[in-house]
Order: structure tokens, then sequence, then C-alpha cells
């Protein structure tokens, strides 16, 4: 008898009700992709990879993370290698990788998008490599194509206030796209007074996209509501933004004018200062997401830049973050009890990158449940490094226990590429593991209608309701 291709139909799936949530409730429901970092323009140009390189690495920090684990050189890693040298690294990586989700993914995607299910390592190389590569010159290998064949009907993008949007326009204008681009907000670089020169530099960009001076502090709360219209008109309906800890100082509005003023005369905030200006801009964002009706997104926790030596040669976002330890209740309960109060908490998912924090924030978002939408303040799904198997059991396990996990809104990718809409598969694979072997244990009724309704809701229909994206819920 022929051994089993490592990826099979029932991969993951290690019990007979998880099998039948799988394929009869899972496996068929569109993706709903509400948070990644895919290029607009790639979507709108429709662009195309000359090799797998080009489309597995030209982004992908977890690899490069990965291939310097293992020993690679940084000439293989990020530096000017060619692409099958870059390629011939990872597949030899890629046998050491054994528990790590990387090796998952890689051969999810390999499966799904290339027929390709043979293991990928130093003897398989240079095959895969020709076979992907040929691949790549057939007509369903394009961004679009790729987001076609993965059943993804919405994309949420990651765009700076300054951006124009018009790759997004340019997508929704165009008929034979299926799938929806919508924008997200991701304000970061406003709370960033201690950056000095650098931020001046994104506050006269954030002038010019508003066609505005901003000699003053209210001109700058001006232009960023200008560019909150015009996000709006383009389809953007969430927010996002990626903090280290969520900040709550008690202020004035006299002393955060004067903040601003400080640093755009050239002068360093001090500590006390910065957290003062970060907890004014976290709550004036919540107050123009729950005006105009957006959901907001908080990524939570993330210690970034930790290699100087490869922060000053390489930049940032290069493998070099990691999970912060900072506290955070306090202040996330006065921010969402301030909004909260004032009548203008806006819909909420919070990621926190700590596994250590998904106790704590799922018990403080049950606090601020306000009985209006059903699911309102959700514990997001596992992100970064909990984004692998026993990350997503653990926040659903924590989900279950402190809140509704019928009404989660499922998987994101968070990612660059458009081979990762198999995580979607993935987490789907891992759900309905974990909910099959519940019913076999009696822990949950062995009704294949009732659990597999969660199944599809998690799936997709939760997230279709959840974000005003245009696309409806399934049966």
């Amino acid at each position: 008898m022929a051994k089993r291709p490592f990826i099979h139909e029932d991969f993951v799936l290690g019990n007979e009700a998880a099998r039948r949530l799988y394929h009869g409730h899972a496996a068929e429901m569109p993706i709903i992709d509400y948070h990644t970092h895919l290029p607009p323009d790639e979507v709108a140009e429709d662009r195309r990879w000359g090799t797998i390189t080009d489309l597995w690495f030209g982004e992908d920090h977890y690899k490069w993370r990965a291939l310097r684990s293992n020993g690679v050189a940084e000439e293989l890693v990020t530096g000017a290698a060619g692409g099958w040298e870059k390629f011939e690294a990872w597949a030899a990586t890629m046998p050491k990788l054994l528990g790590n989700p990387l090796h998952h993914w890689n051969q999810l995607e390999l499966a799904r998008y290339f027929e390709v299910y043979d293991l990928l390592g130093p003897d398989t190389a240079r095959d895969i490599y020709d076979r992907c590569n040929a691949r790549l010159a057939e007509p369903g290998f394009s961004a679009r194509g790729l987001i076609a064949r993965s059943g993804v009907v919405a994309i949420g993008t990651t765009d700076d206030p300054c951006d124009s949007l018009e790759h997004h326009a340019a997508v929704a204008a165009d008929a034979s796209i299926a799938c929806k681009l919508v924008p997200t907000w991701r304000p970061d670089r406003a709370m960033e007074p201690e950056r000095g020169e650098l931020f001046n530099r994104w506050v006269d960009s954030l002038g010019a996209a508003a066609d505005v001076e901003v000699a003053g502090f209210d001109d700058f709360i001006g232009a960023l509501h200008d560019r909150h219209a015009h996000f709006h008109a383009r389809g953007c309906r969430v927010s996002d933004h990626s903090i280290d800890t969520f900040y709550a100082e008690e202020y004035t509005a006299r002393e955060v004018a004067a903040a601003f003023d400080k640093v755009r005369a050239g002068g360093e905030l001090g500590a006390d200062e910065v957290a003062t200006f970060k907890s004014h801009m976290l709550y004036e964002f919540g107050v123009m997401d729950a005006a105009r009706g957006w959901a907001q997104q908080y990524h939570v926790g993330a210690l970034r830049n930790n290699s100087l030596r490869l922060f000053e040669r390489l930049g940032p976002d290069i493998g070099c973050d990691s999970m912060g330890d900072r506290p955070m209740a306090v202040p996330m309960a006065k921010l969402f009890g301030r909004l909260d109060y004032e009548g203008k908490l806006a819909k909420t998912v919070v990621y926190p990158l700590n596994p250590r924090d998904n106790e704590l924030v799922a018990a403080m978002l049950g606090n601020f449940q306000d009985g209006g939408e059903a699911g309102k303040m959700q514990l997001g799904s596992g992100w970064w490094f909990n984004d692998q198997m026993d990350g997503m059991l653990r926040q659903m396990e924590t989900l279950a226990q402190l809140g509704l996990m019928s009404r989660f809104i499922g998987m994101l990718t968070d990612s660059r590429s458009f081979l990762s809409f198999t995580r979607h598969e993935y987490f789907r694979r891992i759900l309905c593991n974990k909910l099959g072997a519940e019913i076999e244990a009696g822990l949950l009724p062995d009704d294949e209608g009732l659990v597999g309704g969660m199944v599809r809701d998690i799936c997709y229909n939760n997230a279709a309701r959840y974000f005003d994206f245009g696309v409806e819920p399934l049966a």
C-alpha cells in the first residue's frame, strides 16, 4: 500500500467527529481575511512572480527568523543571493523545522497551490523549485488568481492615514475582481512624538494629504479627521493600532497641545509627556471610530527591533521583534471604561501578543459587552507568535471559558504573502479537531447541526456580520 502523503484530506483531523465537522461545514466556507499586510498595488496591478523564492521570501520575517536560527548567513536570508540559492537554503532548513508551524504552513502551501505533496528538503529542492516556477507561469497564479482560487471574498489591508488609497479605488472600480479590498486605518505614526524629527516629517505628510497647514495641535486633529473621512469614503470600516500597551493617563487638553508644540519646535519629550500624548490619541481615535460605526483592533504587546545590529543594517520588520511584558489591565480598563461611559466605545478586537494576557484580556472585555450587539468585544485570534496550533487552542479555550466562542470572528493571516490564505484552512482543521475531540469525550453534544452551525459561524458568518465589508453571511 502506498504511503499516505504528509498533507492529506484528514490532516490534523484526529477523530471522526472532527472529520464530519471539517468536511461537512468548515471546508466549504469562503474566507474573510480581515487583517493582512498585503500590498494593495499588487492586487490592483495583478502582480506575477518569476520564482517561488520571489513569492515566498519577499517580506516573510517568519522565514528570515528561522533561517538565522538554522545558522544561515544573512546573504541567503535578506541579502543579494540568487533565487535558487535562497530556496536551497530554505529547503535545507525545512527538515529542521519539525514542530514549528512553518513546517505545516509551507507544506500546506505547496500542496494546495502547486499540488506538491513531497516533503521539501535538500533531496527534493530542485524538483520542487522547478515545478513551482513552472506553475507560476500559468494564468491562475497572479495575485488576483491566488485570491480567487483561495475562496477569499474580502481582504482588509493595513494603511497609513497619508495613503491615497488609489489602489483600493482601482480595485473597487474593476468589475472583474470579485474580492473586496478594504482599507484599514492604521494611525500608529500619529502616536509617536518620541520619534522627534521622524514624527514631524510624518505630520507634514499628513498635512499635505489633508491639504492643510498643521500649525498647531487643533490642525493636527483636524487633518486626522479629514483623512478618517477620506478612508470612510473609500470603504474603510475598521481601524488597527499596534501598541506596546494601552495608555490612559490623566491629562488636560492644554498639556497635550503643549507636548505637540514642543516636539514640533524640535524639543524632546519626557516619558510622562509621551504617555500623556499617547493617552489622548488612543481616546481620540476611539471616538472617531465610534462616530462612524467602525470596528477597532488593538494588536498589543510587541517589543520591536531588538537587534540593533540588524536594525541599523536592514531597518524594521525583519524578524527581530518579540513579546513584551508591560502591564495593561489598568490602562485598558480606564480607556474602555471612559469610552463606554460616554457611549463612544466602538466594536473592539484585542489581540494580546503575550499569551499570559489571554485570560486578562478576555475577562476585561466581558466588562464592556453592552447587550446591543452580540460579540461586540472580541478576544482576537492567536496572533504572530501564537498563530500556531497550541496558541490557537489556548486562545479558543480561554474564549470558550470566559466568553462566547460561538460569537468568535475567527482567523486572519496578518500576512504579506498571497499564499498565506492556507492558514485559514489550518485554523479550521484545528478548530474542528478540538470540537470533535470534545464531542467524542462527551463534553459537547453530539449534535452536528448545533456544533456544525457554530463552526460555520466561526469560519465565516460571524466576521461577515461583524465587519461592514458588504459581504453576506451564509446559511
